[in-house]
């Protein structure tokens, strides 16, 4: 039953389904269905609410539409009827009978004969019987991969409480209350709350952004079954299975070829090749040949571009190469991020100051004839006083921010530490395939007889100039001419209505029709394989109007390539009835059924010297890493030529397509290296093609460029391939488990390596790096569950906005932690001093915890939201190993410390003075050491620019609120009785003011007096 339930907008409805309620099968049916409809431009079903939110050309009814989806209903009914077949092969899928399933045998399939193979599995071309084939299924399970583990919510939130600094104001808290300071410990795990519920919503937010981008999977496979062409689940598929290949379906498992015609499939997502592999039957004989070589096999994930054919089934489920990358991907280790081990070392040394100071005081106040349980008290609240309450909320809190800015740039970041850990990074890993390139083919040049043309986001450009191809007829010639010779499907939305053309019409290339200025790119859907759709696409960015050209002319007939045959040729109907032929192929092939070549517009003989000419000029090509095709035309005369169409032919020229690189990306590694960060380009590709993108990209920092081959690769010792890879510029023909290795060689040269990538081949690399960077949009689900960072929109230049923001964080972690030192230590200072000398204590555990809360927090926080530095991208990265706070900062943190308790041990001298020992001097001692605190937040700003100098730092509008609020919230403890009560504050007069007031600016105009005199010294040397 469908009812339409919300209606109001037009072109907009949602309607009620109740066969949707749980079923995520009907769901996944009708989003794929209908979202291919024309009338519907876009479609989400909910099997929790039985809803289907439905958006649809506004001419279009609301009953028609519910017709359509009612007849989706009728459609899925219909398919999930069990049949007999469905019905034998429904097993169990409990993880017993997973665990109980056999192991598959681990054979190369790639060296021995098809008809071996299908003995081994008792199998034909007919197919397995149902029998054998639930009897498999029940040998060796299902044909589905364990799913990538991501984190759940809970460890998520446990996440949030590994940290030092956390732990350790737990068992202040707890101390607290076993010393009778509730007050005190409810007050530290609400800091502890507040931070772990900050990195909580951002990360879980961050989570389910991520899973939304996940793609769904095709979920039936056509196979043969006793001679019938049938459709199964995919999860079914066994082993001896025979799978039927066709263009555009997914391979299903991994299988050996024993039928193909014509057959090519884009392996990019496993092995990283960007140009589809055109397959043959053939026994491989070289035993150690890469994956990618394998010709007479196709594997699991695998698209299917072109072509048919027929393969047996050799491996499902874990067995298959994508499943061995997904245990290499639970076998890589994530990395600890640098901010992650600064912090906790940070963190080490407050518990061993914490307890040096409490055995310090503690035996001081025994001396001096304090009590013990007053002591034990003094101690703890010193301990807690150690202990900056902001740190691990201003860190996280910092972080989540970072991540928020990181989303309104179309960046997804799964965890906090991973902004910090981008902005340390060293070197960069990027994958060739989908992340520098576009891993699409593109028409990138065209020789014509005449010239050298260039082609850019669309354009023809010969030297400096447009090319207009209506203005050169050999080039408008070679452009119908790969039109005609394509195979590739288009449509184009027109008014409305959809024009679809398979090459059965077409125009005349000796007529051709004025170009169409309306008529774009993105106007015209494209189906077939990557070298042919390119093809379309120059002839439509050109301005021909491709439907048209096929439409005017009828194809006659289509001679595909074949195994000796490298060229195909198609066959049409002119507009006088005469027969044209139109062949594009291998051009040593193309340039020797040809006997003449269109020059200048004229039709000239073609010499032995212009052959050679048109070698040179592909050899060059081919050098940089182009595929080239040779074009050429003729028409058929049956007197001259008989049967041989392909002869006496004209030559057009050749057209050089590759895998473009991304827009930016030469200006993005020209960025990475100015900020310092070594940049490595990993790909699947062969060394020359390898070699000439680098070279492109100008990827080597050094005059030489170098590159390392997979085969020298695995023939290094781990050692000598750390001590090489901080020194290679491209690994190519890499596999899944050399990317691996190269990032965990850096890892261990002591850098701290970023890693992109999109295919499945990239996870365990994206895993084990520091810092993984998938694509959102173009990437496979397997990369996006394991990165820490992904590109929502595939743009690669976003990158540099991360590092920066990476950077920026870091320093202002770095002087947040700084003001927190030196405030936290002029709390134990004046504790300490007070306690040996024996004046009492100047404040009393509540005050001291009061303290931190105010002036550690907000301060702190405003701190770590100070703007980038100009130059933050033109400095070198961090060294990983240095501390959050040198050795060096040390020495600056006590001197300034020591200022503010020598003001406020003053303020307290004056209020002993006139009150004596007791709430009033306690009251003036705890303002002072307060205000003097917070105003320090202002000299922690920078550890150069002072107040005093001429360069003045930007406006902190964060900082100017945190540090009035933080006074507001002071006053409050005075003015508000219950809380005079509950930090035992006396009333001040206005002496007490002026006396705290002082106290608290002199520390400020000290400070930043040093500064100035330490920061002009080195001028004056």
């Amino acid at each position: 039953m469908i009812k339409a339930i919300h209606t109001k907008v037009k072109g907009r409805a949602r309607y009620k389904i109740n066969e949707l309620y749980r079923s995520p099968s009907l769901k996944n049916y009708l989003e794929r269905s209908l979202s291919h409809n024309p009338e519907i431009t876009y479609i989400s079903a909910n099997p929790l609410t039985s809803n289907v939110l439905v958006t649809f050309k506004q001419e279009n009814s609301i009953n028609k539409i519910a017709t359509l989806i009612h007849q989706a209903v009728l459609d899925y009914q219909k398919k999930s009827q069990p049949t007999q077949i469905e019905k034998i092969e429904k097993v169990p899928k409990t993880r017993q009978s997973l665990a109980h399933a056999k192991e598959q045998r681990q054979e190369n399939w790639h060296l021995m004969p098809a008809d071996k193979i299908l003995d081994t599995f008792n199998t034909s071309t007919s197919g397995l019987t149902h029998e054998s084939a639930v009897a498999n299924l029940h040998k060796y399970g299902p044909n589905v991969l364990s799913e990538t583990a991501t984190r759940n919510n809970l460890s998520i939130l446990i996440d949030q409480f590994k940290s030092l600094p956390v732990a350790l104001l737990g068992v202040a808290a707890g101390i607290s209350i076993f010393t009778g300071g509730v007050v005190d410990a409810i007050v530290i795990m609400g800091v502890v709350g507040l931070n772990a519920a900050i990195g909580y919503t951002t990360e879980t937010q961050s989570e389910r952004i991520i899973e939304s981008l996940k793609s769904r999977e095709q979920t039936s496979t056509w196979v043969i079954r006793e001679s019938k062409l049938i459709e199964i689940p995919t999860e079914n598929v066994v082993l001896g299975e025979i799978l039927v290949l066709k263009p555009g379906s997914y391979v299903a498992a991994d299988a050996r070829l024993i039928q193909c015609e014509q057959l090519s499939v884009d392996e990019s997502a496993l092995t990283g090749e960007s140009i589809p592999v055109t397959k043959n039957t053939t026994s491989v004989t070289d035993e150690d040949v890469p994956l990618g070589d394998r010709l007479n096999m196709i594997y699991k994930g695998t698209l299917v571009t072109g072509g048919q054919g027929l393969a047996v089934v050799v491996a499902t489920g874990k067995f298959t190469e994508m499943g061995k990358i997904q245990q290499l991907v639970g076998e890589a280790k994530s990395t600890e991020t640098p901010l992650e081990r600064q912090l906790d070392q940070v963190g080490s040394q407050l518990v061993l100051i914490g307890m040096g100071i409490c055995g310090v005081v503690f035996g001081l106040g025994l001396l001096r004839g304090y009590g013990l349980v007053q002591m034990l008290k003094s101690s703890i609240s010193l301990a807690v006083a150690a202990v900056p309450e902001g740190l691990p909320t201003i860190a996280t809190t910092t972080l989540a921010l970072g991540i928020l800015d990181m989303r309104k740039n179309n960046v997804l970041v799964r965890s906090l530490s991973a902004v910090e850990a981008l902005g340390s990074v060293q070197s960069i890993c990027l994958d060739k395939t989908g992340t520098i390139t576009e891993n699409k083919m593109s028409v990138v040049e065209i020789q014509t007889n005449t010239r050298q043309i260039k082609v850019s986001d669309g354009e023809l450009i010969a030297g400096e100039e447009k090319i207009n191809p209506y203005t050169s007829d050999e080039l408008l010639k070679l452009i119908h001419v790969s039109v005609l010779c394509n195979e590739s499907e288009v449509s184009k939305q027109n008014n409305g209505d959809t024009q679809l053309l398979r090459n059965k019409q077409v125009t005349s290339p000796s007529s051709p029709s004025s170009p169409s200025l309306n008529t774009t790119k993105h106007e015209y859907q494209v189906i077939g394989s990557a070298t042919e759709n390119a093809l379309i696409y120059m002839a439509i960015s050109a301005g021909v109007d491709v439907i048209e050209l096929r439409q005017k002319y009828p194809l006659l007939q289509t001679n595909l390539r074949s195994e000796n045959r490298n060229l195909m040729s198609t066959i049409h109907e002119t507009y006088n009835h005469q027969k044209f032929v139109a062949v594009k192929g291998n051009p040593a092939e193309v340039i020797q059924i040809c006997q003449e070549w269109m020059k200048n517009g004229q039709v000239v003989p073609l010499t032995e010297e212009d052959r050679q000419t048109i070698e040179i000029e592909n050899d060059r090509m081919a050098g940089k890493a182009l595929r080239v095709l040779g074009v050429a035309y003729g028409y058929i005369d049956e007197t001259r030529n008989g049967n041989n169409h392909e002869s006496d032919l004209i030559w057009l020229g050749l057209v050089g397509m590759a895998d473009p690189i991304r827009k930016g990306a030469k200006a993005l590694i020209r960025d990475f290296h100015q900020a310092g960060i070594d940049t490595v380009m990993i790909t699947g590709d062969q060394s020359p093609t390898a070699y000439a993108i680098a070279k492109e990209l100008e990827l080597n920092r050094d005059p030489q460029l170098e590159i390392l081959d997979s085969t020298n690769l695995n023939n290094l010792t781990p050692e000598a391939l750390t001590a090489l890879s901080d020194k290679v510029d491209v690994f190519a023909r890499i596999s899944p488990s050399n990317k691996l290795q190269i990032v965990q060689a850096l890892q261990a040269a002591g850098k701290v390596v970023a890693m992109t990538g999109d295919g499945i081949n990239d996870a365990p690399a994206l895993k084990a790096a520091q810092v993984g960077v998938a694509m959102g949009k173009g990437g496979t689900d397997v990369a996006r569950e394991v990165a820490d960072i992904i590109l929502e929109d595939d743009r690669l230049e976003t990158m540099m906005i991360a590092v920066s923001r990476g950077r920026t964080i870091y320093n202002n972690i770095r002087k947040s932690v700084h003001f927190l030192l030196a405030t936290n230590l002029s709390e134990i200072m004046v504790m300490t001093t007070a306690t040996a000398v024996g004046i009492g204590e100047p404040l009393n555990a509540i005050q001291l915890l009061w303290l931190n809360l105010v002036t550690d927090i907000f301060p702190g926080l405003s701190l770590a939201m100070e703007a980038p530095e100009p130059d933050v991208l033109s400095q070198p990265p961090r060294n990983p190993n240095e501390p959050i706070i040198k050795n060096s900062d040390f020495g600056r943190i006590t001197f300034e410390s020591a200022t503010i308790s020598v003001s406020t041990l003053a303020a307290y001298g004056y209020a002993m003075s006139r009150y004596g020992i007791g709430p009033q001097a306690s009251t003036i001692a705890f303002m002072s050491l307060t205000s003097a605190q917070l105003l320090h937040t202002i000299s922690s700003r920078s550890e150069q620019h002072s107040i005093f100098s001429k360069e003045k730092l930007p406006n902190n509008p964060y900082l100017n609120a945190a540090v009035t609020g933080s006074f507001a919230i002071q006053l409050l403890a005075i003015a508000v009785p219950q809380l005079r009560s509950i930090l035992k504050i006396a009333p001040i007069n206005l002496l007490d003011t002026a006396v705290i007031g002082s106290s608290a600016l002199l520390p400020l105009l000290v400070n930043e007096s040093t500064k100035k005199i330490q920061n002009s010294s080195p001028q004056q040397i």
